[in-house]
């Protein structure tokens, strides 16, 4: 089952985007739809919040009167937690019912307007954010809802910023113009993407790609790697285990393969071998078959086993390496990134070297062991780096 979460800043239309989904296929959560399930009359979850915020939250049949909450919530940074904390917790119980509910082959999205802020967003194998222009947002309150400016504009500040949503998402949806652009964006995304992660998913397969193509410098790249370990880490709790980014793309400014590369240590390759290669699957991260091992340094010195898993993700290509902690191939991945980090003259020249490759041997295997004389050598400058400076893994 894929699981999707979606939200956006209220007014931004995510609810547009949540029914055109469904259109296509999708299996809908509505978060709010659950949060009054769970305040429902004769609910626990309603009887905690008269004896937090008073009766004069309910309605004469005693519903909860949820503009006198709001009212409250939304002007009081210490009410509105409060809130949180009574409903959130509920919500998220319902939520784990309904996903266990849904089909197997099922895509999930679950609409969450407040995902970013109570950091949901590594539950989740995608998350879909709905940006909207401020402007465009207040209009829409005003029209639809009937919302004066101010109490929009409240609304507005009491959720994440348009930066820090922007942070979560894997997709980010423009929504400034027509519902026919909108759709058209839609239906891309579930046929381009959406659709083949689900049955990557469900067949564990990782992506991989045949041929070298350089990418130029994607200053997005340590955020994408950011998103993708918080997944990776969320899956594995309580187990916690290092996590790191490197490869190129961990290297700023240097071009690259569009495939972020991740180091996970583990105490043994036979705990990599364990439950927690079905964990990985499951949260979109397969192993990919057959043995794999790095190229020793220096030569010779026997074989540097790992196990090596991908991604589900059509769009997102990873490289996870599952390295023994304090291993040399662990050692060597950590050594060379920082080495290159800290030596401009030497990173300009494995630039070349990937840029006279990739245009004479473009087959991902034929690049990778053309690559290895070149690390057979920098390997000896990237040691001495390390014990001129003291560096440590």
């Amino acid at each position: 089952m894929l699981r999707v979460g979606l939200t956006g800043g209220i007014g931004s239309g995510k609810s547009a985007v949540a029914r055109r989904l469904v259109e296509r296929g999708a299996v809908l959560l509505d978060a709010d739809r659950i949060a009054r399930e769970v305040v429902a009359p004769g609910t626990d979850g309603l009887a905690e919040v008269v004896a937090a915020f008073s009766d004069r939250v309910l309605d004469a049949d005693g519903t909860l009167d949820r503009a006198a909450l709001g009212e409250i919530v939304f002007a009081d940074e210490a009410a509105r937690r409060r809130l949180e904390a009574i409903v959130h917790a509920r919500v998220r119980v319902r939520t784990a019912e309904l996903f266990a509910a849904a089909p197997p082959d099922a895509a999930v999205v679950n609409d969450v307007p407040l995902l970013v802020e109570v950091g949901l967003a590594p539950a989740y194998h995608l998350v879909v954010v709905v940006h909207t222009e401020v402007a465009t947002r207040l209009a829409r309150l005003a029209r639809d809802r009937g919302m004066s400016r101010a109490e929009a504009e409240r609304r507005i500040a009491a959720q994440a910023d348009d930066a820090r949503r922007a942070e979560a998402a894997d997709v980010l949806l423009a929504n400034d113009g027509t519902l026919d652009q909108l759709h058209a964006a839609v239906d891309a995304l579930w046929h381009d993407r959406l659709v083949p992660f689900e049955a990557n998913l469900r067949h564990r397969r990782a992506v991989r790609l045949d041929r070298v193509t350089l990418s130029e410098p994607d200053p997005t790249w340590p955020r994408q790697y950011a998103r993708l370990a918080a997944r990776i880490r969320h899956a594995l709790a309580p187990v916690d285990l290092r996590i790191d980014h490197i490869g190129s793309t961990a290297m700023a400014g240097l071009a690259a393969k569009d495939v972020i590369d991740i180091q996970l240590s583990v105490p043994s390759l036979a705990e990599a071998d364990g439950p927690l290669a079905e964990r990985l699957a499951e949260a979109g991260f397969p192993r990919l078959p057959g043995d794999w091992w790095d190229s020793p340094r220096p030569p010779g010195s026997g074989r540097w086993e790992k196990r090596l898993h991908g991604s589900a993700d059509p769009a997102r290509p990873v490289h996870l390496h599952l390295r023994v902690t304090g291993s040399p191939g662990w050692r060597y991945a950590l050594l060379m990134r920082d080495h290159l980090r800290a030596d401009p003259d030497r990173r300009a020249a494995y630039l070349m070297l990937k840029r006279e490759l990739a245009a004479s041997a473009p087959d991902i295997g034929t690049y990778a062991t053309a690559k290895d004389p070149w690390f057979d050598e920098e390997h000896l400058r990237a040691e001495e780096w390390a014990a001129r400076t003291g560096w440590r893994p």
